[in-house]
C-alpha cells in the first residue's frame, strides 16, 4: 500500500500545477477531474445513466455531456447538479480506486489524490492519509483566473461562491503551500521540498 496524499486548492490556487510537480518527482498523481471529464465524453460510462435518468437532451450530437445546458440547467435549479453528481460521484470512486490499486503496483513513493472538491464532500477525509492544500489570497484566484481564462471577474466569483471558502479548505489541512507571490521556478522547487518532507514523514525510500 502507498501513502494516499490529497491535493486540492480553489480556482487559481495553482494545484494544478502543483500536482505536475509531484508527477515529476514520481508520484502517481491521480486526477478526479480528468475521470470526472473521461465518463461524460462520447462512449463514457455516465452517458447511459445521464440519458435515462436526466433525459437525452443532455446529450449532445457527438455523444458526449452538452456541459453547457447542464450548467444552465444547474443554474437554474440546484436540483441537476445533485442528480448528476449522484451518478458521477460512485462513478470517480470506483475509476480512483482501480487507479490507486493500479499505483500500488508501481515504485510510486506517494499517491497523490488531486481532488478539487476535496473540502466540499465529507467522503475524502476518511480514505486519505494526510491532505495538502494550496492556498493564496481570493483576490489572487480572480487575477490568475482572469489572466489565464479571460473571464470576467463577476463569472469568476461566481464559481468561487459554489466552492469551499479557504478557511474550509485549511481545515482539511495536514500540509498548506502558500502560492500568493511564488515564481513556477520557486513554486516547483516548494513542491520538491514538500515531496522530500512526506518521503521523511513515511520513512520511504525514493524508487532508483
Amino acid at each position: 500500500m502507498r501513502p494516499r496524499i490529497g491535493l486540492t486548492g480553489g480556482i487559481g490556487s495553482g494545484k494544478s500545477t502543483v500536482a505536475q510537480g509531484f508527477a515529476q518527482q514520481g508520484c502517481y498523481v491521480i486526477d478526479a477531474d480528468r475521470i470526472a471529464r473521461t465518463l461524460t465524453l462520447p462512449g463514457g460510462a455516465a452517458i447511459a445513466p445521464i440519458a435515462a435518468r436526466m433525459g437525452a437532451h443532455f446529450i449532445g450530437a457527438d455523444g458526449a455531456l452538452d456541459r453547457a445546458r447542464m450548467r444552465d440547467a444547474a443554474f437554474r435549479d440546484p436540483g441537476y447538479k445533485a442528480q448528476l453528481e449522484g451518478i458521477l460521484h460512485p462513478l470517480i470512486r470506483q475509476q480512483i480506486d482501480q487507479q490507486y490499486q493500479h499505483a500500488c503496483d508501481t515504485n510510486a513513493p506517494l499517491v497523490i489524490f488531486d481532488i478539487p472538491l476535496l473540502a466540499e464532500s465529507g467522503q475524502w477525509s476518511p480514505r486519505l492519509d494526510q491532505v495538502i492544500v494550496v492556498d493564496c489570497l481570493e483576490r489572487t484566484q480572480i487575477a490568475r483566473v482572469q489572466q489565464r481564462n479571460q473571464l470576467p471577474q463577476a463569472a469568476i466569483e461566481a464559481i468561487m461562491a459554489q466552492q469551499a471558502t479557504r478557511l474550509q479548505r485549511l481545515r482539511k489541512a495536514d500540509w498548506v503551500l502558500w502560492n500568493e507571490t511564488l515564481s513556477l521556478q520557486a513554486l516547483g522547487e516548494a513542491v520538491f521540498d514538500l515531496y522530500n518532507e512526506l518521503i521523511a514523514h513515511y520513512r520511504l525510500l525514493q524508487p532508483d
